[in-house]
């Protein structure tokens, strides 16, 4: 375990690392909306074959699950990409005007 008394330093946020953060977080939530749009072309090729109405429930359930976590998580990584880069311009706004008095 670490020692409670041991202080820490803390990075400093920089426009250029809120702008890799916001890369790599833009490229997850390109990752995950192509995973939620090839999830949704497979179920699409494959409907659901029963004639029992509680399967076609269960089956209709599950499946928009898979893809609404898919499209959460696609989501809320582009959220973030968009607030990175909104950092990113508040950041060097910021040293801008400390340049300047």
């Amino acid at each position: 375990m670490s020692d409670p008394e041991e202080t820490q330093t803390q990075a400093k946020a920089t426009p250029l690392r809120s702008l890799i953060g916001a890369v790599i977080s833009g490229a997850l939530a390109f990752a995950a909306y192509s995973l939620m749009i090839s999830i949704a072309t497979s179920f699409a090729a494959k409907p659901i074959h029963s004639d029992n109405v509680f399967a076609l429930r269960i089956s209709s359930a599950v499946r928009t699950l898979v893809l609404g976590i898919a499209a959460l998580g696609s989501g809320v990584f582009a959220l973030v990409a968009i607030g990175l880069v909104a950092l990113a311009i508040q950041l060097f706004f910021q040293q801008l005007t400390k340049r300047e008095s």
